[in-house]
């Protein structure tokens, strides 16, 4: 019901603070099986593309999904209240001590672990596609058009995704 999306997006948001993508995938699809893999990853494509955080949009779909608006607000609500708050917190402690060496020792980990987390998550999501060679390519292309040839997200994105859904049809 609407406390299951509200806990269950409040878990992933204290969780998964600074990368809430792989705590959604394994909140959503292996413990509560709300959608499959399959499932989640066309969501998932479905909220990159729409303006706003990915992740928020996510929680939008999912929670009016199962209980409609208020489903919606109570998965938003669950997924950014106690990470605002660790936030707000965080900022001062940081503005405070920025200048200390562990300090910025520290943050420069945070962004290496972070970074491999954006990593890992991006090969679990992308497991679908492993038998679709279409799909494949098309990741492929994307990555190397914004990776590679520095090309602006949104363009590529609006050049790419109608592209993508035209080739599979035809395919």
């Amino acid at each position: 019901g609407i406390a299951a999306l509200f806990w269950g997006f409040m878990s992933i948001g204290i969780i998964g603070f600074g990368g809430v993508l792989p705590w959604a995938r394994r909140m959503v699809v292996e413990q509560r099986r709300w959608l499959t893999a399959g499932e989640f990853t066309d969501l998932l494509g479905l909220c990159q593309f729409l303006p706003g955080p990915n992740i928020v949009n996510f929680a939008v779909a999912i929670g009016s999904r199962f209980r409609g608006a208020p489903g919606a607000v109570a998965a938003v609500v669950g997924l950014i209240s106690l990470p605002m708050v660790v936030v707000v917190s965080l900022g001062s402690i940081y503005a405070a001590y920025s200048d200390h060496p562990v300090v910025a020792r520290s943050a420069a980990g945070l962004a290496a672990a972070a970074s491999g987390l954006v990593v890992a998550t991006a090969l679990k999501i992308a497991s679908p596609l492993r038998r679709h060679k279409l799909g494949i390519a098309i990741a492929v292309a994307v990555v190397a058009a914004i990776a590679v040839l520095h090309l602006p997200l949104v363009p590529t994105m609006l050049v790419m995704a109608p592209a993508s859904v035209l080739l599979h049809r035809w395919v």
